[in-house]
């Protein structure tokens, strides 16, 4: 069991003490050792001097992406690289990848912490864990697969791809505890029984559910699917990969590592730090990276922070699930749209299956939001009664959470595209003549 208890449930203000230890350190760390920090800290008129208090953070300047891409490669290297052992890039498809290092003893933190929340999700070293991720530049893969190694549990690292043999592994092999994304998880579910595989043949209990969203109307589809327990995790390349934050059995948010990560929310206008208990986007500082530390990073993603110890006996603070990426927030008549709000409408209706699209056009000054959506049987597309019938159910529940009327097209069974990796919901054609 990996459970340090001594961390976990250290008293709040203990927790706030080592913050700011850890704070000031880090601070004077980056002005030391990267010229990035030492010119934007000194433009700032912020002298690692000046931080006594937790809240003297506000002073520093946030950290973007566009930062890192515009320092590519090894420009916010706080390490020679010859002290670095790893590098990781960011999986993202626009433009130069976001590049993170780690010494030895960042990897040693990294699978401390990921081990720390795969406990916390109720692994054990009689678990049989099959990743799911692709291995190579991604952070999690190798992430999970060393932090499941330290409490001693089996890992197939079967990596991405070829469904069928996955499906293979998870009989044969008798997994119990799977690795994915929560909507591959979903597509292997719906081809093990597509072959004739029921639940009852395998051996899966546990999901560790990371790298893209995952609403509570999608996670119980993947529960039901392959009847297991489902838990998020989150992380980010910039920060470290998986091990910022992950749910415990309780599952009443993702409990964040803050011993080693300081989260703030803001205003994503505005860039305020709003009141405790406030929705908006996840801004953290890695408190212990060596190689590739961040001060006031903007993760764009949108989330809550509740500071309340859990029914687990944890009190690190737990962050709620990813609303949605401010950048991925659609603006359709004058509305801001998640996808993960029509996800959560569409997600358990009847006569439709779980995936989605969402195509965006635009027409004049105005974006307009189509909304594709899988049929469960194709006979319906000839019973235009029943089909107008749900588009106007989906119409109607989506008018109630949204205020908006949108498109809906019912689309054959399995004929959009699905994913091995992060699902890739929005289509875009805003660019595109119509």
């Amino acid at each position: 069991m990996f459970f340090q208890k001594d961390l976990e449930t250290m008293p709040r203000r203990e927790i706030e003490a080592l913050q700011l230890t850890r704070l000031k350190h880090l601070v004077k760390y980056c002005y030391d050792n990267v010229p990035f920090y030492h010119n934007r800290l000194e433009q700032a008129g912020v002298a690692p001097e000046k931080i006594k208090l937790l809240s003297d953070i506000q002073y520093i300047p946030y950290t973007t992406k566009e930062d890192i891409r515009d320092n590519y490669p090894f420009g916010l290297f706080a390490q020679p690289i010859k002290n670095v052992v790893r590098l990781h890039a960011s999986s993202g498809t626009t433009g130069k990848p976001t590049v993170v290092g780690y010494t030895k003893q960042d990897l040693d933190t990294w699978s401390d912490l990921v081990a720390r929340l795969c406990v916390a999700a109720g692994t054990t070293d009689e678990d049989i864990v099959q990743i799911c991720f692709g291995y190579g530049l991604f952070t999690g893969a190798l992430g999970l697969h060393y932090g499941l190694e330290k409490i001693g549990a089996t890992v197939v690292p079967s990596s991405s791809g070829n469904t069928e043999k996955q499906i293979m592994l998870l009989k044969d092999f008798g997994t119990t505890a799977l690795v994915s994304t929560p909507s591959y998880a979903l597509y292997m579910s719906e081809v093990a029984h597509e072959n004739g595989i029921s639940n009852d043949q395998l051996k899966l209990r546990l999901g560790l559910f990371g790298s893209e969203g995952c609403t509570p109307e999608m996670r119980n589809e993947v529960e039901k699917g392959f009847g297991l327990f489902a838990t998020d995790n989150y992380g980010m390349s910039e920060l470290m990969g998986p091990g910022v934050s992950g749910e415990c059995v309780c599952r009443d948010g993702m409990h964040i590592a803050e011993d080693h990560f300081l989260s703030e929310i803001i205003d994503s206008d505005s860039c305020q730090v709003l009141e405790p208990g406030s929705t908006g986007e996840l801004v953290i500082t890695t408190l212990t990276k060596e190689a590739f530390p961040l001060l006031r990073y903007r993760t764009k993603d949108i989330s809550r922070i509740n500071y309340e110890p859990c029914k687990c006996g944890r009190t690190m603070a737990r962050m709620d699930k990813i609303k949605g990426r401010s950048d991925d927030m659609l603006k359709i008549k004058g509305v801001n749209v998640f996808p993960s709000q029509i996800e959560s409408v569409l997600i358990g209706m009847p006569h439709i299956g779980p995936h989605y699209q969402l195509v965006v056009t635009r027409n004049g000054h105005m974006d307009n939001l189509e909304v594709k959506v899988e049929l469960t049987d194709s006979s319906l597309l000839e019973r235009y009664g029943e089909l107008e019938s749900l588009q106007r159910a989906i119409q109607s529940k989506i008018h109630t959470v949204l205020g908006l009327m949108l498109k809906i097209t019912l689309v054959e069974p399995k004929s959009l595209e699905r994913f091995q990796g992060k699902a890739k919901r929005i289509l875009d054609l805003r660019n595109q003549k119509q």
